[in-house]
């Protein structure tokens, strides 16, 4: 049997495992409603004020990794696709923190060059 035949009788999807069903989908929606409202009560309490943007910034990477992981089935690819993925989420990261550093620099020296 060819391997163009032997495709074409097993489908070109047989090697991936099977998705999760509905119930998986529903735990990852009620941990992501309840880190929306960890997030919530995190930006009106007072006393933590001084270390909101980090828990803010902390719970936003976990929701983005659930999001990641089921809603765009990253967690059932393959290693390739994800370390893809993750890369090119890394050389956005490390661009917006140059830029930070950039833009703080040139803001203290304004005066200056001015």
């Amino acid at each position: 049997m060819s391997e163009i035949t032997q495709v074409i009788e097993t489908g070109p999807f047989e090697e991936h495992p099977a998705h999760p069903g509905a119930g998986a989908y529903v735990i990852v929606a009620v941990a992501l409603c309840i880190l929306t409202a960890l997030e919530v009560t995190v930006a009106y309490l007072p006393a933590l004020r001084p270390v909101m943007i980090p828990v803010l910034i902390i719970l936003a990477i976990a929701k983005f990794a659930l999001i990641a992981m089921f809603f765009m089935h990253l967690h059932y690819d393959s290693r390739l696709l994800s370390t893809f993925f993750l890369g090119g989420l890394l050389a956005a990261f490390v661009l917006f923190i140059a830029l930070l550093f950039l833009f703080v620099y040139l803001d203290r020296h304004r005066a200056i060059i001015m």
